[in-house]
């Protein structure tokens, strides 16, 4: 599964080609589409152009997607550092509430390391909004099966940060060691979608490739394509990320 990231917490100034309105969020959803992205992850903004879990702005963002994009599985990310951040953030999540089943996202990103997680797990349970449960080191992988996350998530996200990809190689090979060990035998555990960020993106792409895990491309994790030039837009990175993961094995 090649899912598309299209925004994060970039802006224009990163990139002109940043979808930030629900219009340039449901165009961009429709291009990647298009070039071979079969799931979405979003961010979505307020009035002001900042990463918003606000009711409103969530359910603009999705419903406009969905309108573009229909039957495309969309999420979003609940990072603590979205205004107004850490526990004050849990409100505007469980406001989702009030959003029609269609303005909802299908799922959203939850960081295992960030002390509330549990708490932010447990509310989108109830809202029927499915986990990716994000896990960037095995410190957090180590976190997270403590947790013993109820229902089991829908993915877990291994998320490399690290720009160096012999480190993001290094860490991501560790935090899946832990997580397979930790495995009951005969239970599916969760699929694994892998991903670097700045100059591991692509070795990480390669590395889900030849492991056969679920991957992502998009802006909010690099701006660069796999020959180094500048990608111009959201479209490009998936479709050079859908020739890549086509092509036959090295």
């Amino acid at each position: 599964m090649l899912q598309a990231c299209l925004n994060g917490g970039r802006m224009k100034a990163d990139a002109p080609g940043v979808p930030i309105t629900p219009e340039e969020l449901a165009a961009d959803a429709a291009a990647a589409r298009a070039a071979g992205a079969d799931e979405l992850h979003l961010h979505p903004r307020g009035a002001d152009g900042a990463e918003s879990l606000a009711p409103g702005d969530v359910g603009a963002a999705i419903a406009a997607v969905r309108a573009a994009a229909p039957g495309m599985p969309v999420g979003v990310g609940t990072g603590a550092w979205i205004a107004p951040g850490g526990r004050a953030r849990l409100a505007h999540i469980a406001g989702w509430e009030t959003l029609a089943p269609a303005s909802r996202p299908d799922y959203a990103s939850v960081n295992a390391h960030e002390e509330d997680a549990a708490e932010v797990m447990a509310i989108l349970d109830r809202l029927g909004v499915r986990v990716e449960a994000g896990i960037w080191t095995p410190a957090a992988a180590e976190r997270f099966l403590v947790m013993r996350a109820a229902p089991p998530p829908l993915r877990i996200l291994v998320e490399m940060t690290s720009d160096d990809a012999d480190e993001a190689r290094r860490i991501a090979q560790e935090t899946i060691a832990r997580l397979r060990a930790a495995h009951v035998a005969g239970e599916t555990p969760p699929p694994i979608l892998l991903h670097g960020q700045g100059g591991s993106v692509w070795p990480m792409l390669r590395m889900a490739k030849a492991a056969g895990y679920d991957t992502r491309i998009g802006f909010e994790d690099g701006l660069a394509l796999p020959e180094g030039g500048r990608a111009q837009s959201n479209s490009a990175l998936v479709a050079a990320a859908a020739a890549l993961m086509a092509a036959p094995a090295e």
